[in-house]
């Protein structure tokens, strides 16, 4: 549950806080953070952490808490004080919005609140390639892994970071067929992995700890959701407590099938609110996956100087049009390829819940329900 505070108060002044706190969270005196290199509690550290992150931290006569814009990892609270990871352990909760700094007295009352927008973190720079590969570069060699593994797809993204950090690969599948391709890219890059095949049984057994985790049965978040946590969960079971994924790499770089059908300032500005929104759409609902299991998800791409990189990057460099082909990822894949081979940049692959199979798994368990999908989520 990564963090869950239940403060007892009286004449609003705090008696004594509960506290449960789980990896990858972590506690300095009574701050409690992730993401943070080291507890810095001011209220600008929205607008000059270059991180993802969220800070908790009781002072004597207030709570602070703050999360970075994009809003990465979640934190609801309520007028009792009561703040947790998960809306569920936080009855009639609020949310600390993307970007929020705020001070609450232990009375409930607002104290002080301010907001940091994305555009004030992600500063509009002129594009130069090469500064632009070198700064990605440099970015993607400064991560930090400790016992880690990468969740490998195949394609460009996860063997990109393959290239760069020198760990086991891991992958989940339903489909044969991805298996056959996980396993070719890997022997086209010198790595071997480990793969996880799993069947609707297990996604049967799994589905309500999934749908549990991320406090949604939308159809597609679930879908998603289905095989990074197989892969959260693979790894952890092999003995690792840190997982690097390829998250954010679709949104900086256009790889969404849906950008083949948008053009010029449209296309730009289509990438730049998927960008905004990774929180909402992508983060939150892994972040709650690897706290619900107690593992660390690694996310190389979302390193701040990256995503500031590639917002400089022209949409047509991202999406290609050239002679009737349109190719997404453009960019990434030509800087890719000094790494890797080039068939295995170029390898085109299906959307997650489809290459491993687990949206037609849903299709199957609720069709055994006599239930569309949604409702057959809704009752579990």
């Amino acid at each position: 549950m990564s963090i869950t505070v239940q403060p007892a108060i009286e004449d609003g002044k705090i008696k004594n806080i509960s506290v449960e706190v789980e990896f990858p969270s972590q506690k300095r005196d009574l701050t409690f953070y992730d993401g943070l290199d080291k507890p810095r509690v001011s209220s600008d550290l929205p607008s000059t952490y270059r991180g993802l992150f969220y800070l908790v931290s009781f002072k004597p006569s207030k709570v602070v808490m703050a999360r970075d814009v994009l809003g990465s990892k979640p934190v609801y609270y309520n007028n009792r004080l009561e703040i947790s990871s998960f809306r569920k352990f936080v009855e009639n909760h609020l949310e600390v919005m993307p970007g929020e700094y705020v001070e609450i007295g232990y009375d409930g009352e607002i104290i002080k609140q301010s907001l940091t927008d994305f555009s004030d973190v992600f500063k509009k720079q002129e594009f130069d390639r090469r500064d632009v590969e070198e700064r990605i570069i440099s970015s993607l060699k400064s991560v930090k892994v400790g016992n880690a593994c990468i969740s490998f797809s195949g394609g460009v993204d996860s063997s990109l970071l393959a290239a760069f950090y020198d760990v086991p690969l891991i992958a989940v599948t339903a489909s044969k067929d991805e298996r056959e391709r996980i396993e070719d890219s890997a022997r086209k890059i010198g790595k071997d992995v480990e793969i996880f095949e799993f069947d609707e049984e297990v996604v049967a057994e799994e589905l309500r700890n999934i749908v549990n985790a991320i406090e949604t049965t939308n159809p597609l978040q679930v879908s998603i959701a289905i095989p990074i946590y197989l892969a959260i969960k693979f790894a952890k079971n092999l003995g690792f407590n840190e997982v690097i994924f390829g998250q954010g790499a679709d949104e900086l770089f256009g790889g969404y099938k849906r950008y083949e059908n948008v053009v010029g300032k449209n296309l730009e500005k289509a990438i730049v609110e998927d960008v905004r929104n990774l929180g909402q759409n992508n983060l939150i609902r892994d972040t709650k996956i690897s706290y619900h299991l107690q593992m660390k998800m690694i996310t190389p791409f979302l390193h701040f100087d990256i995503i500031e990189s590639a917002l400089s990057i022209p949409a047509n460099l991202k999406v290609r049009r050239e002679g009737g082909t349109v190719t997404r990822k453009y960019f990434l894949r030509e800087l890719a390829r000094k790494f890797i081979p080039v068939e295995v940049a170029y390898k085109e692959k299906k959307a997650i819940q489809y290459s491993t199979k687990t949206y037609s798994i849903l299709e199957k368990l609720a069709k055994k329900s006599r239930k569309s999908i949604p409702e057959f989520l809704r009752e579990l």
